[in-house]
């Protein structure tokens, strides 16, 4: 990836030598990293070098009467970077953006607007969302309608406890998974998978080594069920949990989105879960969940940053099969330090979902020791 900003703009800290030098200092790293618990070979996937990000965040920066998109400089002694396009979004985002700073400042919306964020699907369908330090009436609606024609997106109006909607706040991703679609509704301001291409390695990583059968799957920290519906076609039953409500709400429309029913969908905490399971305590949202109908084989798990606590390792280690994709391997090396007592890592992956920066997503495979 060639950008002018390398050396100034925060977001890229790592581009000597172009990207493989990247992506071999994060594979090394790693190696060393899981060699207590792993030492064959990982496997490696890359991302595309140019244009790879659907959610991208920018600063909105006053210079006179003039405005710019800004990112947080690398020298932390200065303040921003000033910028007119970003080739980590992808190529549908940077078309847009020259059209929109332009018309934000011919339609004189620019007052308190401090932030501009985009999501948006690979094939160009996009949501804005217009950050601001004010509240938002009713003129600011019918210009941002005016917009929202003029360019063919979807914006939303945020400021201090207030979201103005124009249209609609998602967009409709579709991703290819070993040749067959998905759709899923990614929600404004909502998390969702930045880097789409990578995403799609990562399932299809994972749904490569799961033969359809009998048994069911167990899955925390389910999200927006982005992992959860293709591997549902592997499986007999799915029982998911998550504890956003949002999150569980959009997870329930993108399963009937592909038209698949085998899942349930269950909004309560790791901790909560485990002590329903175990009959420690009763909850009303499990209500309707017939536990006894379920023979878990497999569990998949992919937590925040924070992995997940020596608890909710231990629960995991009850399953034969363990599935773990991890955004920060630091995390995963204290959770693997309570995994590996029972289990064996049959596979491991490196997803760069994030080039010319330190951050790699990790893949974890583990079998219960015989």
């Amino acid at each position: 990836m060639d950008c002018k900003y390398f050396g100034e703009c925060g977001a890229c800290v790592v581009y000597e030598n172009g990207y493989d030098a990247q992506l071999k200092k994060k594979l090394d790293l790693n190696k060393e990293r899981f060699l207590p618990f792993f030492d064959g070979e990982i496997l490696v996937f890359e991302s595309p070098q140019l244009n790879y990000r659907s959610r991208c965040e920018f600063k909105l920066w006053h210079v006179g009467d003039e405005i710019f998109y800004a990112m947080n400089n690398k020298d932390k002694s200065k303040k921003v970077v000033l910028i007119d396009s970003c080739p980590q979004a992808n190529i549908h985002i940077n078309i847009l953006m020259p059209k929109l700073i332009k018309l934000i400042k011919t339609k004189n919306i620019d007052f308190k607007l401090f932030g501009i964020d985009f999501l948006s699907s690979q094939n160009g369908e996009i949501v804005v969302s217009f950050l601001y330090h004010r509240k938002l009436d009713e003129d600011w609606l019918s210009i941002a309608k005016e917009i929202a024609k003029e360019l063919n997106i979807y914006i939303i109006g945020r400021s201090r406890k207030q979201k103005l909607v124009v249209t609609q706040d998602y967009i409709t991703e579709s991703l290819n998974i070993e040749d067959k679609e998905y759709r899923f509704n990614y929600i404004e301001n909502s998390f969702s998978q930045p880097n789409a291409k990578v995403n799609e390695k990562m399932i299809s990583w994972i749904i490569n080594s799961l033969e359809k059968n009998n048994d069911d799957l167990l899955e925390l920290y389910c999200g927006a069920g982005n992992f959860t519906i293709p591997f549902a076609t592997k499986f007999n039953k799915v029982l998911a949990t998550e504890i956003s409500k949002s999150s569980i709400n959009a997870a329930k429309t993108n399963m009937e989105l592909n038209d698949i029913y085998n899942i349930e969908f269950v909004r309560m905490s790791v901790e909560e879960f485990t002590q329903a399971l175990d009959g420690v305590r009763e909850f009303r949202r499990m209500k309707d969940v017939d536990i006894d109908r379920y023979n878990f084989s497999t569990i998949f798990v992919d937590p925040p940053r924070s992995g997940m606590d020596s608890t909710t390792s231990m629960f995991s280690a009850r399953y034969d099969n363990i599935l773990y994709i991890s955004c920060n391997p630091e995390s995963l090396v204290r959770d693997l330090e309570i995994i590996y007592k029972t289990h064996d890592i049959i596979e491991m992956a490196l997803f760069d979902q994030f080039p010319y920066t330190h951050h790699v997503e990790m893949g974890v495979k583990l079998k219960r020791r015989v």
